[in-house]
């Protein structure tokens, strides 16, 4: 199983490097491009609009129990948002859109796979990996990322409204110490961790529909395992993200 594993992660990396070295001295389709990240954007944005307005709200009522104690629901706008968007938020819509994207972009590569379509372009002088991966590749890390930064804007409207409803706050007070607690740093970090779970997903999704063997049960396995390891991977990539924040942190600050 480690073996296993281990051979899935250098297949990944070797085909994220192919996909790349493929396209350096070949011009893209632009049309392609623009297509994917289309059918991505369009495809998702409820689903993760809906999952950010519930994460943000979840957030709300979580803190809202740990801290109306003390009597410092003044502060609940601040702490909320920024546990969502530095954290909390990315990693649960990262997980929304894996299901989503992730499964779907498997499936439609392993179908062209095992009815040799992908070979069919091949045959016909193209590159496969220029005129069908890469557009995918890039249209889901373009999208995903700009799909998670739409999650995290509507966890702000989620949280806003259950604070109101559910805290007893009014919208000023919950709005009031966003920007003390919420600053560029927690920003940038939350985008940040949205790019390398965009990357993550993209890669994952795109090998596993293109390495796709065994017919149709082949398809149902790989969507299967794109799914799981879509998931171990944004766990994994988020802990990675955190430490990495959390010393150029400490390096800014001189400790």
């Amino acid at each position: 199983m480690v073996l296993r594993l281990v051979e899935d992660i250098g297949g990944c990396v070797q085909f994220v490097g192919q996909v790349f070295s493929s396209v350096r001295h070949q011009k893209v389709s632009l049309h392609s491009l623009v297509d994917q990240i289309w059918n991505v954007t369009v495809q998702s944005m409820s689903t993760t609009s809906i999952a950010g307005f519930f994460v943000g709200a979840i957030m709300t009522v979580q803190f809202t129990m740990q801290i109306q104690e003390f009597g410092a629901l003044a502060y609940l706008g601040g702490l909320a948002t920024s546990g969502t968007i530095r954290e909390v938020g990315p990693l649960l819509i990262a997980f929304m859109l894996s299901g989503k994207i992730g499964a779907y972009t498997s499936a439609e590569l392993g179908t062209m796979r095992v009815t040799e379509q992908i070979d069919a372009i091949r045959c016909l002088g193209a590159d496969p990996i220029k005129e069908i991966i890469f557009p995918r590749f890039a249209g889901i890390v373009i999208s995903s990322f700009f799909l998670l930064g739409l999650g995290l804007v509507m966890s702000v409207w989620g949280g806003l409204f259950m604070g109101m409803f559910f805290s007893g706050i009014n919208m000023d007070e919950y709005l009031r110490y966003i920007p003390r607690i919420v600053n560029w740093g927690s920003i940038s970090g939350g985008l940040f961790k949205c790019f390398v779970f965009s990357v993550v997903l993209a890669s994952i999704c795109t090998y596993k529909g293109y390495t796709t063997r065994g017919g149709a049960k082949g398809v149902g396995r790989s969507v299967v395992q794109t799914a799981v390891a879509s998931m171990v991977g944004i766990v994994v990539a988020d802990w990675l993200t955190s430490f990495l924040m959390d010393v150029a942190t400490q390096i800014y600050l001189g400790v």
